[in-house]
């Protein structure tokens, strides 16, 4: 049990540098605002485009950084989950059979 506690520990440090190194991009309103993301949930850039900047108020760049930045941790959330599924199937295989589904 113990061997298998500290592979999972071990696994879990692999995800998390594999989700580091995969970008995922969260957009608003056809591009004029942008955020990047890496798949551990991490915001690492954003970019607003100019022309919107200039003619944008406040509450509209607010609003459509909102919905940029939920759509990248989406993403984010999507693969983290997809790899941790990956790695419990594959560490304890498919348990379904056990119990007879």
């Amino acid at each position: 049990m113990f061997d298998k506690l500290m592979e999972a520990q071990q696994k879990a440090g692999e995800i998390k540098k594999r989700l580091d190194g995969i970008t995922v991009s969260g957009v608003a309103e056809g591009g004029k605002i942008t955020v990047t993301a890496n798949a551990n949930k991490v915001v690492q850039s954003i970019h607003i485009d100019s022309a919107f900047f200039a003619d944008a108020d406040k509450e509209e760049i607010e609003e459509l950084l909102a919905v940029a930045i939920n759509k990248a941790l989406e993403q984010a959330e999507n693969i983290s989950q997809s790899e941790m599924a990956a790695m419990t199937k594959n560490m304890f295989g498919d348990l379904g059979g056990m119990f007879g589904q």
